[in-house]
């Protein structure tokens, strides 16, 4: 439902959704936006062309843009994350209390879910924020990454850290060792997850098996812990459930395994591609061979599971580029690829102590700048043939430094 009025000659916009309250004060070249889920977090929030992202653990990412349309981002903690929520919620609270003494003229009456709505992110001062951000230390371990169209699933960490753990451009488990959670410790989990969110799971769109490589744990384990989701969550309603799998040790589930867990309600499985050439695969230190990518795909796609595949742009410098594009187009194209899957390009991330770094400076490769990386994208791009019949995968820009969970 849509509410709209005026306060202080300022145009007022308030959307009061089954999952979540947004408020709209001013017109679109001033606007201030203010977005909460029903246990009072802040979501997101624009201010003064800012755009700012809460997540669960407190921390903060703001982006805008620079001049030239270039993006700029920076990822804000502590008391300089309170200051943005404090921000929004002073101007929610003024708002609010000229809607209660009638100061503020709506077109209709604010619904009784808008007055919870209000009255939750306004409970929800610093202390409050404080103690939810250490709340969520208490119920996860640090959540490495997930896919885009996942960062508003409820994560549920099945397993902690990588299975292999080797590839070099990669330190979001470094510090972790894989391990498989037990039944009754991962329902444990579950029940404390959904305790945290509180009437924010509303907000949450799907369920995201974590971490790095849950879908390698074997069959016979697997399947208790996919029945402890089924027995905390309603699986269907939430949309489903999503994990990773590296597409190298996918090939130890058959089909019949897929099957099993698409009776079970996975929806999606992404796999870690990065690149259709063997040699920088091996370079990379990414277990297996392009093969075993495709027949993972394979096999996963026979089940009737959508995939999204995960190209990384820039791997390998100048020396490996063309070899990355000519593979990878192959290798895709190779894939039953269709309209209900996703294709992900992800610039590779270089940082100091990053080992790709190291192991790039030792063999001398030249790093491809940002036009040769998107030039690189359009090459693969291009590529790519897909069946009249079954469309192509949508295809979209994955930035692991825009990733808040």
């Amino acid at each position: 439902m849509m509410v709209l009025g005026v306060w202080e000659s300022r145009p007022v916009a308030i959307s009061v959704k089954p999952n979540c309250l947004t408020v709209s004060i001013d017109g679109p070249k001033e606007a201030r936006v203010f977005s909460y889920d029903f246990a009072g977090r802040l979501w997101t929030a624009f201010l003064d062309g800012v755009s700012y992202r809460r997540g669960l653990d407190g921390k903060i990412l703001a982006k805008w843009r620079l001049p030239g349309d270039a993006r700029e981002r920076r990822s804000l903690l502590g008391d300089e994350a309170l200051h943005i929520e404090a921000t929004a919620r002073r101007e929610v609270e003024a708002l609010y209390a000229a809607i209660r003494d009638g100061r503020a003229a709506l077109k209709g009456s604010l619904p009784e879910a808008g007055h919870r709505g209000f009255q939750q992110a306004l409970a929800f001062d610093a202390d409050a924020s404080k103690a939810d951000a250490a709340r969520y230390r208490q119920v996860y371990k640090p959540v490495g990454i997930l896919p885009p169209d996942q960062y508003m699933a409820v994560v549920l960490q099945l397993t902690e850290g990588c299975s292999f753990n080797t590839c070099t451009f990669c330190t979001f488990y470094k510090d972790r060792p894989f391990r498989i959670k037990r039944p009754d410790e991962f329902k444990a989990h579950a029940l404390s997850v959904r305790d945290f969110l509180g009437d924010g799971l509303s907000l949450r769109r799907t369920i995201f098996l974590g971490d790095a490589n849950a879908l390698v744990v074997p069959m016979p384990r697997l399947m208790p812990l996919l029945d402890a989701v089924h027995e905390v969550y309603d699986v269907e309603a939430l949309g489903g459930m999503y994990a990773f799998l590296d597409g190298f040790s996918g090939e130890k589930k058959n089909v019949d395994d897929y099957r099993a867990l698409r009776a079970a309600g996975l929806e999606r499985v992404y796999v870690g591609l990065e690149s259709g050439n063997a040699d920088l695969l091996r370079f990379l230190r990414k277990p297996g061979e392009p093969d075993d990518a495709i027949h993972a795909v394979r096999a996963i796609k026979e089940a009737g599971i959508a995939v999204g595949v995960i190209v990384l742009l820039g791997a390998g410098g100048h020396e490996y580029a063309a070899a990355h594009v000519r593979d990878t187009i192959a290798t895709l194209n190779a894939m039953p690829l269709d309209l209900n899957d996703i294709l992900y390009f992800s610039e590779l991330v270089v940082s100091e102590g990053l080992e790709y770094a190291q192991d790039a400076y030792q063999a001398g490769l030249k790093p491809l700048a940002a036009d040769e990386r998107a030039a690189q994208e359009e090459a693969i791009r291009d590529g790519l043939r897909f069946g009249d019949e079954s469309g192509a995968p949508h295809m979209s820009r994955y930035d692991i430094r825009e990733f808040v969970y």
